[in-house]
């Protein structure tokens, strides 16, 4: 810690009234200090982070932290606030503020670092002595490490209630495992992980955490699963290898719930346990043990988990596309679109010959595409049933390919595949099996079983459906592609980022997984709608700066970045403190921006990369227009909005966001 944290880091009067106030005033330490190269672009960055996920924690704690390419070391900036920050906590603003920067690349070591001061922000003796201390050097000192604080002695009361719960479980404790993570995984992985430990220690409870974060994934052992008599998943991403937790009563939930509700948790794993509910996820994928329950899988109701298996295909997918999308637009870029039928570059390369070179780009592009729709299927089934479900999902992909059937096809089955396979987890087999089943009977047995399926029963008809759907797309042209593109405006404005936006998106991708002219067509539109948000909210930011607050201010500044980078999320700040004016206005340029594009045939093969990949898009100057009125129609009507609300001698609103919401 000696290297991430120094006096100057710290500021023990923190000003800020805001949490991008106090972002910057640390930031700027950090710049001061040698330790962020590019201000605004880590800014940009953080604001990103916060966007997916407030930052503050009950006990008047505020981590606001990113990876950035802008950081050059990992550092920790402290701030102590009179008045306190809203950074998003249920019980208030934070007085203690730490900003983490933590570089795009580093390494497991500062991390882990990281994480310790992670689980230290929970003892409430360590924030106690950084609240009173006066002197930057020991408050820097603290943070490090090197002088722990005094804790104050519990209560007779407290230690009498201990003493009688260690009595009570002496003979037998309970013994739960939990996996804690998030998506940064930089602090809440292991904040969660220091609460519930604390939590169980108070009841007596023994508890082991593996911590599945940027510092490393180091399992838990096997022997110490086996006797636990249950699991709490505390995470923000997909629990990894889930399969080893089968026949165990699973508390599953957010990370947040983690660091607030240890108690709560630990007591409804305790509940689970007694009255014998036991998880659908079979033990090493074998098959379900006695009294399972149904499918291993995210909770909520049938479409909460439908849209979260696609999308799990989809994010995998994606890499792909936009691997090959953008391999194959540079080969025609340098070698015409006549490259897409050149001979095999194995035999045919010549290296000074930039033809050569334009058609080992497209050939290498079109292998990465080959791979799209068994990914997709693939992935899909993974995110229903685990490890066991890759190879028939992979294998109704490949199926689908063969057939004809496309991006419909995958989708198909790979949810053929993970019900499959946990159907065939639901079947009793005897111990001496089961370590066999992951690895082959389950793979054997669904792979057959989605073979079938696909090559006899379902695939001839969603191959035709898929052919009616890309004839339906190539022919679209005038008022039905505009109409197309009004919709999928609408659809990624409306929640900018949620599930509409989510699902415009995952139809678009999964286009590109058998590209037409068409589908083509429907990315680009997608991808230009999806820059209007933030664009606008930073442009009416820049224009008209009395109508929005000392925050929305500052956001409007990140949101240049964020839009031109295609991050919709990035005008969410602005949704969030005044949607009745904010969302129809974007709603409405969105709108405006998909039907240009595709009126104007903008084609774009890429899923991704915003203004970066515009070089590579069909018809670029139209493209560039279609954004940039939609974003001039957004500004003008959220402006005009924003004025109707105020009244003569009125003012400009105030300095934070609740006026802005009350007057909604």
């Amino acid at each position: 810690m000696s290297e991430l944290i120094t006096a100057e880091l710290v500021d023990l009067d923190l000003s800020a009234e805001t949490k991008s106030e106090a972002a910057r005033s640390l930031a700027e330490r950090m710049v001061s200090a040698g330790r962020v190269t590019d201000l605004d672009g880590f800014l940009a960055d953080v604001a990103a982070r916060e966007a997916q996920m407030p930052t503050g924690l009950d006990g008047g704690i505020g981590i606001p932290h990113c990876r950035s390419e802008h950081v050059a070391a990992p550092t920790l900036a402290f701030g102590r606030s009179r008045s306190g920050i809203d950074f998003g906590a249920a019980d208030g603003p934070a007085d203690l503020v730490f900003l983490i920067a933590a570089p795009a690349g580093a390494d497991d070591d500062h991390l882990a670092i990281l994480s310790s001061l992670a689980r230290r922000l929970m003892d409430p003796g360590f924030t106690d002595a950084l609240r009173a201390e006066a002197d930057p050097a020991v408050a820097a000192a603290l943070v490090r490490g090197e002088e722990a604080p005094a804790t104050a002695p519990e209560p007779a009361e407290a230690a009498t209630e201990k003493t009688a719960t260690a009595e009570r479980t002496a003979a037998k404790p309970f013994r739960i495992v939990a996996v804690t993570s998030c998506p940064t995984g930089i602090a809440h992985t292991y904040m969660a992980a220091e609460s519930l430990e604390a939590a169980a220690r108070a009841q007596g409870v023994v508890l082991d955490v593996e911590t599945q974060g940027s510092a490393g994934f180091e399992r838990l052992d096997p022997a110490v699963i086996a006797a636990a008599d249950a699991v709490i998943w505390a995470h923000d991403v997909d629990v990894r290898e889930k399969g080893r937790f089968g026949g165990k009563p699973v508390v599953d939930t957010g990370v947040k719930a983690g660091i607030n509700r240890p108690a709560e948790l630990i007591a409804e794993a305790r509940a689970k346990a007694e009255r014998g509910e036991i998880s659908g996820i079979a033990e090493d994928g074998a098959g379900p043990a006695e009294g399972t329950g149904g499918p291993s899988g995210p909770s909520g109701h049938f479409g909460v988990r439908l849209r979260t298996y696609l999308m799990s295909g989809v994010s995998y997918m994606v890499p792909f596309v936009a691997a090959g999308g953008l391999l194959i637009a540079l080969s025609f870029a340098i070698g015409g679109y006549e490259i897409a039928g050149a001979k095999s570059v194995a035999d045919h390369f010549v290296w000074g010959e930039s033809a050569s070179w334009a058609a080992l780009l497209n050939q290498i592009g079109t292998a990465a595409f080959g791979f799209l729709v068994p990914v997709l299927a693939g992935y899909i089934a993974y995110g229903m049933a685990d490890r066991p479900a890759l190879v028939p999902g992979f294998v109704g992909g490949a199926i689908a390919l063969t057939i004809d059937a496309g991006f419909l096809g995958g989708l198909v089955a790979g949810l053929l595949a993970g019900a499959a396979v946990m159907a065939i987890q639901r079947v009793k087999v005897h111990p001496t099996l089961r370590g066999i089943m992951p690895v082959l009977v389950i793979p054997l047995l669904a792979s057959i079983a989605v073979g079938f399926l696909m090559f006899i029963v379902v695939g001839r008809p969603i191959a035709s459906l898929q052919n009616a759907l890309t004839d339906w797309l190539n022919g679209l042209s005038g008022s039905n592609a505009v109409i197309l593109g009004v919709v999928l405006g609408l659809m990624m404005c409306f929640d900018m980022g949620g599930p509409l936006n989510k699902v415009a998106y995952a139809f678009a991708v999964g286009g590109l997984a058998d590209p037409t002219p068409g589908s083509l067509k429907v990315m680009a539109a997608v991808m230009a709608a999806g820059m209007v948000p933030p664009l606008a909210m930073a442009l009416a930011t820049t224009l008209r700066r009395g109508l929005f607050t000392r925050t929305e201010r500052e956001n409007g500044r990140a949101a240049w970045v964020l839009g031109a980078s295609f991050i919709t999320e990035g005008a969410i700040p602005f949704a969030a403190a005044d949607p009745l004016r904010v969302i129809p206005s974007v709603m409405a340029g969105g709108a405006v921006t998909g039907a240009l594009s595709m009126a104007f045939g903008c084609t774009l093969r890429a899923p991704h990369g915003g203004v970066f990949v515009v070089p590579l898009i069909g018809e670029p100057f139209l493209y560039l227009l279609a954004i940039a009125v939609g974003t001039a129609v957004s500004t003008a009507l959220v402006v005009v909005l924003k004025g109707m609300r105020r009244t003569p001698g009125s003012g400009a609103p105030a300095e934070d966001g609740p006026a802005v919401a009350v007057a909604a």
